[in-house]
Order: C-alpha cells, then sequence, then structure tokens
C-alpha cells in the first residue's frame, strides 16, 4: 500500500461529514448504528481467530506463553485482556502478558513516536526471552506501526508463533506470520480515530482469544468461573454461590466449605461432591488436568 489514506480506517466517513453541527442525541445515535458494524467485522475473522486459539492453548500447554504487543490504543488493549486473566482464572500470570511501545508510561501518556521505535520492541521481547513455545500477537488497527512489526519479524525468526491483528482489510504494512486476523471495521466517526470502531473490534477480539484459551485449558465448568480468585466480598459471594449451585449445599454451608478449600472454588467443589480432604482433591484435580468436568460429570 503506497499511502495512509488508502486505508479504510483512515478514510472519511459519509455518515459522520457532518457531525460537528449534529445534536448531541444525532450524534450519539450516529456513533451506536456505526458500533453495531462491528460485531460483522468480527465475525467474518472468527476462522482466523479459531487458528490463533490453537496457537495459544499449545503455547500454554507446552509450557509457552501468549503475549500482546502493541502501541497505544492497541498496546493498552493488548495489556487490559492479559491483565485481568490472572484474577478471572487464577491463571498465573505468564500465561498472557502484555507489551505496549513506551512501557507501563505509555499506558497513562501519549508517548510520541513509540510506535516507530524498531529496536524497543526487539528489546522488549528479548527482556522477556522469548522462545519456540511462546505465541505473539501483534495488534495495529492500521497495520502500519513498525514497532508491532519488528517485534513480529524478530519473534519469527526465533520459531514463535506469529499473529498480525489489523482492522482494515490490508495491512499498510505486511509481514510474513502464521495468522493475520483483519476484522474491517471501516472509516472512524471521527477520521482515523482507531480508539473508536477499531479499538472495540480489537477489543472484542482480544476476549475471544484469552477467554477461550481459559475454556479450552479447563477453567470454566459449563459457563461458571469455577477458578476466580476469592479476593474480596464480591467474588467471594459469586464463588459460594457457584459452590451451592454446583453441590447443592446451602449458601452458608458453601462459605464454610470454600474456607476449608483455601478458597479455591474448584477444590472446594471436589471436597464436596468426593467427601475428600483438600490434598486429595488437589491430587484429583491435577489428574485430570485440571478439568473439573471430567471428575463430576458423572457425580
Amino acid at each position: 500500500m503506497k499511502s495512509r489514506g488508502e486505508l479504510n480506517t483512515e478514510k472519511r466517513n459519509d455518515v459522520s461529514t457532518s457531525i460537528d453541527s449534529m445534536s448531541i442525541k444525532d450524534i450519539l445515535q450516529t456513533i451506536n448504528e456505526e458500533d453495531s458494524k462491528i460485531i460483522d467485522a468480527v465475525k467474518i475473522a472468527i476462522p482466523k481467530i479459531e487458528q490463533t486459539v490453537n496457537f495459544t492453548v499449545n503455547s500454554i500447554k507446552n509450557g509457552g506463553r501468549v503475549f500482546y504487543i502493541g502501541a497505544g490504543t492497541s498496546g493498552r488493549l493488548g495489556v487490559l485482556d492479559a491483565s485481568e486473566i490472572p484474577p478471572t482464572f487464577s491463571a498465573p500470570a505468564e500465561y498472557f502478558i502484555g507489551v505496549i511501545a513506551g512501557g507501563d508510561n505509555a499506558l497513562r501518556n501519549s508517548i510520541e513516536g513509540a510506535e516507530d521505535q524498531i529496536e524497543n520492541a526487539i528489546n522488549d521481547l528479548k527482556s522477556y526471552s522469548i522462545n519456540k513455545l511462546d505465541t505473539i500477537i501483534g495488534i495495529s488497527c492500521s497495520g502500519s506501526a513498525s514497532y508491532v512489526i519488528s517485534a513480529l519479524e524478530y519473534a519469527r525468526e526465533l520459531k514463535a508463533k506469529t499473529i498480525y491483528l489489523i482492522t482494515n482489510p490490508n495491512p499498510y504494512k505486511n509481514t510474513k506470520v502464521d495468522v493475520m486476523i483483519q476484522a474491517n471495521t471501516g472509516p472512524e466517526i471521527v477520521t482515523g480515530s482507531t480508539r473508536m470502531k477499531a479499538g472495540t473490534a480489537t477489543k472484542l477480539i482480544l476476549n475471544m482469544i484469552s477467554t477461550t484459551t481459559m475454556i479450552k485449558l479447563g477453567k470454566v465448568y459449563g459457563n461458571l468461573m469455577i477458578d476466580l480468585k476469592t479476593v474480596n466480598k464480591k467474588l467471594i459471594d459469586r464463588g459460594t454461590r457457584i459452590i451451592s449451585e454446583i453441590t447443592g449445599l446451602e449458601y452458608d454451608r458453601a462459605k464454610d466449605r470454600l474456607v476449608s478449600a483455601e478458597n479455591s472454588v474448584k477444590l472446594a467443589i471436589v471436597m464436596e461432591k468426593f467427601k475428600c480432604n483438600l490434598e486429595e482433591a488437589k491430587a484429583m484435580l491435577k489428574n485430570v488436568d485440571g478439568f473439573l468436568h471430567r471428575l463430576v460429570k458423572n457425580k
């Protein structure tokens, strides 16, 4: 692609050319109507997202990690999604790691030129000693961030799996990767503001990748969050209700069982279902790789 102006995300959106003279209500309705197009853009990308999840599951099963790497909004979304995995699924922090151009300071502040720093991306990945077991997901709405492209090229040299996530039909700068996810979200309401539709689509896709990965690693029973960390009143209550629903225990007894299981919802369920102690429950779960349904489906 010769010019950034050819990118869909850089083109003017015909429905918003007069948005500066619209009423507040009409502006909001226009944004909402454009946002409704995001779902179809993501739906079309599902086959590529599926390929990505196969890589992420295999990476983690084999001792590898999943990296999100991006600049600006893309980087922030990667860090956001990765940071939610440990509390939601009691997963090690190294399962999903978010890397943003400019470092943690860039989470709150715009770091000028960070997306153009090729060497910084390589150094950032070197600090994690990435290897062939890892999966690297480079996020760039336009497909033009040199920081992301250099990270993908470096990861590919090390035989890691590489994913290129963009929100255009084609990237401004191409590079060879294992999978390219292309969610064509079209022109933005405010021209070029990819924090809007493109950013929303990116968040949806990252949700799909991380959530599906955790489900396939046994972190969910039915649709219940059985591996959540019960670290506050809300989550203790949720965990207690999950135990009660699966085991049939009354609320107070379920809460006591949670305490006896070191605040692990999953262990509490096994202890109650099989009338075993904590160590026995741990051993039983270990034998089924942590998949609760393999233990209790016939109980």
